[in-house]
């Protein structure tokens, strides 16, 4: 392990160093992972009444150490810390109340729930970790016989215990036994070092995890581990064919309670831990740490089909699983049970052998963290494997994890999930106008987003503003030529892979041409027909399908236009294309009411800005059949409507919102328009 301490770059006072060593371990995802870890320091500061008064600066609950800020480490009041080591009891909720009356700011975030165990050690500078080399020690079922092993007595030993005050008071109590001692290793969670600075800490910490390493390395070289088999044999192409047709199926399975975003994962670690023999008996033994179980659970569910080649075999063995994996779950909550709520039972990672590995969470992020932490997982399954036998907690205590509710505070610091959260939507012709006005609207409430056009350029670009202003993973795109089933197949499986599935179907991708029908030509008819009746068809199509796999109903949304109860003088191709898109709306409508898919449209009239459809050869020919300069067709357009009001694609994307959301739930085909009030394209 890199030490990568930099005296130019830490800084000057106490609390830049604490900064500085914070995000330099959390950046090295061997050592913290999504939030886990916690770092401190002990500093000297006036109070209100200018007294000199020790205080300690200690990361703040839910923050995350790669990206920390001086704001993240709240301060509190070391003698008052400390005085609580003579208690015989604390509880957790009086810990936390306790630490209140001590912040010198209360307004601040709340400290980390081990402040105890960090005021306790006299050093003045402490760094905790759940380094990945630490846990292939501890891990094992001779843990204490291994790290004295590789430590010595450099090192003491604490057994596993939840954090709290009684942990607190053993470290402490540890610390002064062994005053030699440059550690402590707490079992089954992690490695705390001290020092008298924050890179004295950070040093002592890389040194012992770099020493657990290397033991692990020389271990795993003369035995090799059991779960280190060679990658299967089955070509990418066809186990992500595989992936991409099961995906819509498990996330179904999944959704019980609320609907799931699913991530595959078919690296190279993933898939040879998957082809281990022992994969159900070592998976089955549980997360590395309580700070794991939280995010994977306490074990993934394990779905071995008998041909995993076979789509129906993956499929028929994903509900044999799941079901057994519910219930196993419940029996779990039910042995041990507590004032806390069961949570969802479904499961946060899944591991299909011959296929690959999926997360299972309520957005993108929430899919990450765990696939993340499982990459960690393998590698302290490994090592722990070569050193002796992965071990994880018992049941009991993996209980008290899982369902800690200081631990499941965290999540209610989350804020409240927005309306289209855990919603999926596929927006086709979305590189600009209508399309990206929609694709944008949605993200902002929730949805992840699939941006299509046969622009690719122009929607990757949506995407990526959609990525920097909602988050990662919120936005993918593709090209998509809507005329091509290939081109659409691809694309949906493309979202398969990416999220599990699909909610929403926009479809918006249109052309117009602008022609008397006598002069207008076969090509010209055709086109009209392929992308705006056609391809419409296709893509409802696939969706259809996909809905159906799912079993979670489905929403499908069709832009047409006020030309499908009001054609136009020479727009005889748009118009019939886009009646017959109506029609197939309607029929989509009354074929999906049975399987709670709705089916709604929304007719728009005259929307300028950013569209496609308005060309600068469209613009003429409807200002010259208006008698009209160019520059004032758009003044035509609004003095025209009842409101005398200009339409925009954002007001479109209103309307798809309301539905494509539950606001509309009991609505399917209907037809809203978005035109400013035409009297004679009024739906009848």
């Amino acid at each position: 392990m890199q030490n990568h301490w930099d005296d130019a770059k830490a800084g000057d006072t106490p609390l830049d160093q604490l900064v500085y060593m914070s995000r330099i371990m959390g950046e090295d995802e061997a050592l913290v992972v999504w939030g886990g870890g916690n770092t401190s320091t002990k500093v000297v500061e006036p109070d209100l009444l200018g007294r000199p008064t020790e205080l300690m600066l200690i990361k703040g609950t839910g923050s995350d150490m790669k990206a920390a800020q001086p704001k993240d480490f709240p301060g509190v009041r070391l003698e008052e810390i400390r005085a609580s080591f003579d208690r015989d009891e604390m509880t957790d909720d009086e810990m936390v109340a306790y630490f209140g009356r001590c912040m010198v700011d209360p307004a601040a975030s709340r400290p980390s729930i081990e402040t105890l165990l960090h005021g306790y050690l006299d050093a003045p500078a402490v760094a905790h970790s759940h380094a990945d080399a630490i846990l292939s020690l501890t891990n094992t079922a001779a843990r204490d016989e291994t790290v004295s092993e590789v430590f010595g007595t450099r090192v003491a030993i604490v057994p596993y215990r939840r954090p709290g005050f009684r942990l607190a008071k053993e470290v402490a109590i540890a610390a002064k036994n062994n005053p030699q001692a440059e550690g402590i290793v707490l079992m089954n969670h992690g490695l705390i070092t001290w020092g008298d600075t924050a890179r004295e800490a950070y040093d002592r910490h890389i040194a012992l995890v770099t020493e657990a390493e290397e033991f692990a390395s020389r271990r795993s070289h003369a035995t090799p581990a059991p779960t280190a088999m060679k990658p299967p044999g089955r070509p990418d192409a066809q186990r992500r064919a595989v992936a991409a047709r099961v995906a819509p199926v498990l996330r179904g399975l999944a959704s019980e309670r609320t609907r799931k975003i699913l991530r595959f994962d078919d690296s190279a670690d993933i898939l040879r831990f998957l082809d281990s023999p022992r994969l159900r008996d070592v998976a089955s033994v549980g997360a590395a740490t309580p700070d794991h179980m939280l995010n994977t659970k306490r074990s993934p569910m394990v779905v071995q089909a008998r041909d995993a080649g076979d789509v129906d075999s993956v499929i028929d063995a994903l509900r044999r699983e799941i079901v057994a994996y519910i219930a196993a779950n419940v029996a779990h909550y039910e042995r041990f049970k507590t004032d806390e709520p069961l949570m969802d039972t479904a499961p946060r990672v899944v591991l299909v052998p011959g296929v690959g590995m999926w997360t299972v969470g309520r957005d993108m992020r929430a899919c990450v963290i765990p696939s993340d932490i499982y990459h960690h997982t393998i590698h302290v399954v490994e090592g722990a494997e070569a050193v002796d036998h992965y071990e994880s907690l018992g049941d009991r205590d993996a209980f008290d994890a899982e369902y800690w509710p200081l631990e499941l505070y965290k999540l209610t610091l989350a804020p409240p999930p927005k309306e289209l959260a855990g919603r999926i939507v596929l927006v086709t012709g979305a590189a600009q106008g209508i399309g990206a006005a929609i694709a944008r609207r949605l993200a902002v409430e929730g949805a992840h987003v699939v941006v299509t056009d046969v622009n690719a350029e122009g929607a990757d670009s949506v995407a990526a503003e959609i990525v920097k202003t909602q988050g990662t993973g919120r936005a993918i795109a593709t090209r998509l030529d809507v005329t091509s089933e290939s081109s659409v197949v691809a694309a949906f499986d493309l979202t398969r892979l990416t999220y599990g599935g699909i909610d929403v179907l926009v479809s918006n991708a249109g052309v117009a041409h602008v022609s008397p029908i006598d002069e207008l030509s076969l090509e010209e008819w055709e086109c009209s027909m392929a992308v705006n009746a056609t391809g419409h068809f296709l893509v409802a199509r696939e969706a259809m399908r996909l809905f159906k796999q799912q079993g979670l109903g489905g929403n499908m949304v069709f832009v047409a236009t006020k030309n499908v109860t009001a054609p136009g003088k020479d727009f005889g191709a748009y118009s019939a294309a886009k009646a017959a898109e109506a029609q197939l709306a309607r029929v989509l409508a009354i074929e999906g009411g049975e399987h709670g898919i709705r089916v709604n449209m929304v007719n728009p009239d005259a929307i300028f800005a950013g569209s496609g459809l308005w060309s600068q050869h469209v613009r003429q020919h409807r200002a010259s059949s208006y008698g009209i300069g160019v520059n004032d067709l758009e003044d035509y357009y609004r003095e025209r409507n009842l409101l005398r009001v200009a339409v925009n694609a954002e007001d479109v994307a209103e309307a798809v919102l309301f539905l494509a959301s539950d606001r509309s739930a009991k609505t399917t085909g209907a037809m809203l328009p978005v035109d400013g009030g035409l009297r004679e394209a009024f739906p009848r």
